[in-house]
């Protein structure tokens, strides 16, 4: 079997590309493509837990910085490595806080009776176009700062941000791209330069104020770290909710077991992050010779590390093609690991949390259309471009 990330076979299921790795070709240099597949959960992990030698560097490949006129001065933390990189994570980490998170909580809830109250009217609903994407949105907006009048902007922003970050990205929306990447640009300098002023309660005015260690974040590196919370926090949740829900409609057993007890949407949430994570592979470079199951990765090589396929190694999780929610899945790297773990996982698991309980207790009759149910074309997210929905 040819294993090839960015095949559009790949992304409608990469499950059996991934076994086939990891049983055969655990480390596999990928034809024609200049990078290095790594499947095996330990090595995944070896992956994540040694930054020295696997640098996030090569992220900047993948990055939006050849789209004028984001030409960001300062890389975001997921593109930077140590000593830079735990500059920014610990003033950012002071700005994202557990208790701002958990604040946010009943705010979510209301957000979410908004979204699906109308919905319950309908004979049917996209979950994707009417729930999973617009909460998250509504959300980063809010934790960044932005009036609900300009949420219409904020929503078309993140749309062409996330476009041009996938294979969906053409020549063709450019342009469109481009005076996106300017509006959001100027806007944010705009409520910066406001917030050094008159601090603001919001995660941008927490990051203008930030201080560790006598150290601030400048202004181009605060327009960085926007950017990847805005894209992250928006993609990540999308796709978290569809493929939790798109999992439970393949499993009927499960469904039942779920909608007889809603105390289990904790374990539906941890469960689809092991089975069906919103981002299945990462870029890393190597820094010097390395080897891993046998293979040994010349200095310089690009690594991508696969965290579906680490997920479903048998070696960590008995069964893993099994959707289980009873299954004890401590250890899944759904949202990664060591100094790149995924900064809003407590905000995203929140989002998903709520949004499942009220799916599953408000619409007990809720069923899948027959309606095809397209990929998000990707070789790093997985998720679904639709979800289709019928209230019953």
């Amino acid at each position: 079997m040819d294993y090839n990330p960015f095949s559009p076979e790949v992304w409608e299921n990469p499950y059996p590309y991934y076994a086939e790795l990891r049983h055969h070709n655990p480390v596999y240099e990928v034809p024609g493509v200049g990078l290095w597949a790594i499947s095996r959960y330990d090595d995944v992990y070896t992956v994540l837990r040694t930054p020295q030698v696997f640098s996030s560097a090569a992220l900047a490949s993948a990055s939006l910085g050849d789209l004028s006129p984001w030409q960001p001065e300062a890389p975001p933390m997921i593109s930077s490595d140590p000593p830079y990189h735990t500059r920014l994570r610990k003033l950012v980490n002071r700005a994202f806080t557990p208790r701002r998170v958990a604040s946010l909580e009943a705010h979510i809830r209301e957000m979410v009776q908004r979204l699906s109250a109308p919905l319950a009217t309908q004979d049917e609903f996209d979950l994707v176009r009417d729930l999973a994407v617009p909460l998250p949105v509504m959300a980063i907006a809010e934790l960044l700062g932005v009036p609900p009048e300009r949420y219409p902007d904020f929503k078309r922003w993140v749309s062409d941000l996330v476009v041009a970050t996938t294979a969906a990205f053409t020549p063709e929306a450019q342009e469109r791209i481009r005076q996106s990447i300017a509006e959001w640009r100027a806007y944010f300098q705009d409520a910066i330069a406001g917030y050094h002023k008159k601090p603001g309660d919001n995660l941008l005015s927490d990051m203008v104020r930030a201080e560790e260690e006598n150290q601030t974040l400048n202004d181009e590196e605060i327009l960085s770290q926007a950017i990847i919370i805005l894209i992250g926090g928006v993609e990540t949740t999308t796709n978290l909710i569809g493929n939790a829900m798109l999992a439970l409609f393949d499993h009927p057993e499960q469904m039942a077991m779920m909608r007889a007890n809603l105390g289990l949407v904790p374990n539906l949430v941890e469960e689809t992050l092991r089975y069906e994570p919103p981002v299945v592979g990462l870029l890393r470079q190597a820094t010097q010779d390395i080897t891993l199951s046998g293979t040994t990765l010349p200095t310089g090589a690009i690594v991508m590390f696969l965290l579906g396929s680490a997920n479903h190694d048998e070696r960590k999780f008995p069964d893993p093609e099994r959707f289980d929610l009873m299954r004890n899945t401590e250890g899944h790297l759904g949202f990664g690991y060591g100094i790149h773990f995924c900064l809003g996982a407590q905000l995203a698991r929140l989002e998903a949390k709520v949004t499942l309980e009220t799916l599953l207790g408000q619409f007990p009759r809720l069923a899948r259309t027959d309606a095809p149910i397209p990929r998000v074309q990707s070789p790093f997210v997985r998720g679904v471009q639709t979800l289709p929905l019928v209230v019953g």
